[in-house]
Order: structure tokens, then C-alpha cells, then sequence
């Protein structure tokens, strides 16, 4: 049987729990880690009705996008509809967890779905991530060199783009003297001690950076390991808020639109001005995406589609770009399919079911 932890860790190690907006409640929401699944029910956005559903088919965890609980919950009554919601999972032994803001910000997550629906190449973030690199820093004694350097890149260091295994190694000579009590692994006890080693650099991201020294300490033959770790600012290019790519054959604005229509099977795309050129470069972000607009206008995008802009939000796109609205659950309905895959690639043989409740509250006449 699988443990509920083990889901969750397969689908954080795409989207770390790290990777959400400072507002965000993405991860579990009612459950217990260690309890046993006997299936799981996927879903955009939990409602009562897929809460019923999970129980009729004998599931015991659901997988939504929208976290159940965004807001804060200060009492549990059964006043509103999340407080429903948690009551009823918890009466019926479900787990509820979800991957919101940290699977808009990842390659492989909300927006390139999208993308890839679309046909988009040369597909990149369009507002990569700050703040989640480190630089850790080493010194290890030549014979035990690859040793500690393999322990760090198998514990997830080194990754720069689409390399692996980076770093810098520089020769130089440490000094040390062992005090009372003290075993060191080379020198004396109580001397002053020098010892030829090389110093090694490589880039960690935050949320490996535990892993990373843990697995680089238990490598290392010293008994008191020297390292530093230092934040970096530099941009994160795997991760972010958004997506840009281009279609291979260019498309005018109308029959572009009746393309994005097609692939996302909406009824309606509220648009602002058509400018008569070419579609070329698109820019896109599941859910709301207004506050990306800017960077799509910087990027050169000819549109933009999202979904949420608001009335006055069409003014900005100031004729330089179109922006192009199919709603926020229709941006993000592949979302499922990312679950859904991820988990089954993990566990082939387990019960995973996308939900057939359409939790779109919008509805169209």
C-alpha cells in the first residue's frame, strides 16, 4: 500500500512547496502523512460534490489545483463552503492536497501545458524565480576529492540550465589544530596542522540545500567540516511565474483566436484591440495574469493569454500587444493531466481518476 507521503514527495520534487507565492497555501490541507491510499481522485478545485465522489469510488486522497484552504479558516462550523468541505473530508477519512502557485512556477507545471497545447517552441519563463539559489562552498583533501564532489551533484547540486555536475575546484592549503578531546582525520592533537585541499564551489537550489550538506558532511573525512552557504540573486531560468514561446508557422490575430478556441475548447475569448500583425511570439500564464502583462509587453509577445484581466486592466495593453482572456479555469484545466501523469508514472499499477465534476463556476448563455 502507498503511504500519502510518498505522493506528495513525487509530486513536490517537480514543484517544491518553496516555489509558491508568499500568499499561497499549496500542500496538504486535511490528512495525515503516514496515513494509506487507496486511490486518488483529481480535480481543479474541490467541491462537496467531488469530496461525495472520492468516497463512491473508494478513494481516499484528492488532488486539486486551487487549495480548499486559501483564506485561513477560524472556526470549522460548516458556515461556508470550505468549512463544509474540511468537515466532510475529515468525516470520511480523505485527504485533500494541493499543488497551486508552486505548479504555476515550474517547467513541466500549469503554463507549460499550455504552452505545449498550443505547439509553442523555444518555450521559456517569462519572469524566472529570485531567491532560490545557493552557492555552497567546501574544502575537501585531494584524496577524498570526487567523493564529497559526487556526493553533492547525487544529492541534487550542481544543475546549471542543462548542465549537471557544475562546479569550480581550486587548490590552496587549510590550517587547523585540534583541540582537547578532539580525533582530527589527519595531524595531531594539540599542533598546528596544514593540509593541501582543494576548494569546491557548486550552485544548490534552497529547498536541496539541507540534502545537499547532509549528503556532502557524511562524504567528507573531517571531523569538523569547514563550508559556506551563501544566497545568490541570481534568476532561477527553470522556474517562474509564466511562459513565452513561438509558433512555428505565424498566425493573423483572428485566426489565431480561433485556434486558441480550438485547443482550449472555449466558447469565447475576451479580447482587447486587434492590431493587424502577425502572431508570432506568445506570452501566456494559467489563472490570473494581469500583473505579468509589462513583462509580456518587454518580452515582444504579439498576445497575451490569461484569463481574470479585468475591464480597466485592457487599456494597458496600450496597442502594443493583444491581450487575449479565456477565463481562469479554462487556462488552467490541463492541470489535471499534470497530476495525473506524474502520479502514474510513479505508481503505474495504483487507482488515479481525473473527476468528472465540472468545478467551473462560471457558466456561459
Amino acid at each position: 500500500m502507498i503511504k500519502l507521503k510518498e505522493i506528495t514527495r513525487a509530486l513536490e520534487n517537480l514543484a517544491p512547496l518553496s516555489f509558491q507565492e508568499s500568499y499561497d497555501n499549496s500542500g496538504l490541507q486535511v490528512g495525515d502523512m503516514e496515513m494509506e491510499i487507496s486511490g486518488v481522485l483529481v480535480t481543479l478545485d474541490v467541491t462537496e460534490q467531488v469530496v461525495r465522489e472520492a468516497e463512491t469510488l473508494g478513494f481516499n486522497l484528492i488532488v486539486s489545483h486551487h487549495p480548499v484552504i486559501f483564506g485561513g479558516l477560524k472556526s470549522i462550523t460548516g458556515r461556508s463552503m470550505p468549512e463544509r468541505i474540511v468537515q466532510m473530508a475529515i468525516k470520511k477519512e480523505i485527504a485533500i492536497y494541493s499543488g497551486h502557485t508552486n505548479f504555476d512556477a515550474v517547467t513541466g507545471g500549469v503554463n507549460s501545458a499550455m504552452a505545449s497545447r498550443l505547439g509553442l517552441v523555444r518555450q521559456r519563463i517569462l519572469s524566472p524565480l529570485t531567491g532560490q539559489l545557493k552557492k555552497l562552498v567546501v574544502f575537501v583533501p585531494h584524496d577524498h576529492l570526487e567523493k564529497v564532489r559526487m556526493a553533492m551533484f547525487e544529492a541534487g547540486a550542481g544543475h546549471l540550465g542543462a548542465y549537471d555536475r557544475c562546479s569550480f575546484n581550486l587548490e590552496g592549503t587549510g590550517t587547523f589544530r585540534g583541540g582537547e578531546g578532539s580525533n582530527p582525520f589527519v595531524g595531531v592533537p594539540g599542533e598546528m596542522h596544514q593540509e593541501p585541499e582543494i576548494r569546491v564551489e557548486t550552485i544548490v537550489l534552497a529547498h536541496q540545500a539541507g540534502k545537499v550538506v547532509r549528503a556532502m558532511v557524511d562524504a567528507h573525512p573531517y571531523e569538523e567540516v569547514a563550508y559556506d552557504l551563501y544566497p545568490l540573486e541570481n534568476q532561477y531560468e527553470q522556474g517562474g511565474m509564466g511562459m513565452v514561446g513561438e509558433l512555428e508557422d505565424p498566425m493573423n490575430e483572428e485566426v489565431f483566436m480561433g485556434f486558441l478556441k480550438e485547443r482550449f475548447g472555449v466558447r469565447v475569448v475576451r479580447h482587447s484591440a486587434l492590431l493587424g500583425k502577425p502572431v508570432r511570439r506568445v506570452a501566456l500564464c494559467g489563472g490570473s495574469g494581469s500583473f505579468l502583462l509589462e513583462k509580456a509587453k518587454s518580452e515582444g509577445a504579439d498576445v497575451f493569454v490569461t484569463g481574470d484581466f479585468k475591464y480597466h486592466q485592457f487599456f494597458d495593453a496600450e496597442e502594443r500587444i493583444v491581450v487575449m482572456d479565456v477565463g481562469h479555469y479554462e487556462s488552467e484545466q490541463f492541470t489535471r493531466e499534470i497530476f495525473y501523469d506524474l502520479i502514474m508514472k510513479k505508481f503505474p499499477k495504483f487507482a488515479v481518476r481525473l473527476s468528472d465534476t465540472d468545478t467551473n463556476p462560471i457558466k456561459y448563455f
